[in-house]
C-alpha cells in the first residue's frame, strides 16, 4: 500500500485529523506540479531538481521503471526553502515533517500523473484534473 492509499484510507482517533493533513499536503503537491504551479508546474519541477543534481530521480518517477526513492533532506534541497516552508504552512507541518511526507509522496504520485512514462505535451493538467487522476488511480 503506497502513501496515496493510506492517506485516504486513515480512519481512527486520529484519522480525521490524519486525513485532513494528508489532504492538505497533497493539494499542496498538486498545486506544486499542477500545469499552473507555482514553480512552472511538473516542467519546472523536473528542472530543479536537475539543477541539484536530482534529475535521475524524478526522472525515475515519471518513467516506468522503478522510482528511486528520495529523502527528506533531498526533498529539502530540491524544493527550497521558499517552497518547503509554505507547504508547511499550508498543511500545518513542521518542514522537517513535510520534506518526511513529501519524500513518500511524490514518488507516487508524479508516477500515477505520468503513466505512459513521460510528461504529456499539454501538461498534466490542473489541479482538479489532477485530483481525479491520482483519486481514480487508487481504487
Amino acid at each position: 500500500m503506497g502513501y496515496l492509499d493510506s492517506a485516504m484510507g486513515a480512519t481512527g482517533n486520529n484519522g480525521t485529523q490524519a486525513f485532513q493533513s494528508h489532504a492538505r499536503l497533497l493539494q499542496s503537491v498538486l498545486a506544486l506540479i499542477a500545469d499552473s504551479g507555482q514553480s512552472g508546474g511538473l516542467h519546472g519541477l523536473v528542472e530543479r531538481f536537475t539543477e541539484v543534481g536530482l534529475g535521475n530521480v524524478i526522472s525515475s518517477w515519471i518513467g516506468t521503471g522503478e522510482n528511486v526513492p528520495i529523502t527528506p533532506e533531498q526533498v529539502h534541497q530540491a524544493l527550497g526553502e521558499g517552497h518547503l516552508q509554505q507547504i508547511a504552512e499550508e498543511t500545518a507541518l513542521t518542514e522537517h515533517e513535510a520534506a518526511a511526507q513529501l519524500a513518500e509522496m511524490l514518488p507516487e504520485l508524479v508516477d500515477k500523473v505520468t503513466p505512459a512514462g513521460h510528461i504529456p505535451r499539454g501538461g498534466v493538467g490542473t489541479v482538479g484534473t489532477l485530483l481525479e487522476q491520482v483519486v481514480g488511480r487508487l481504487h
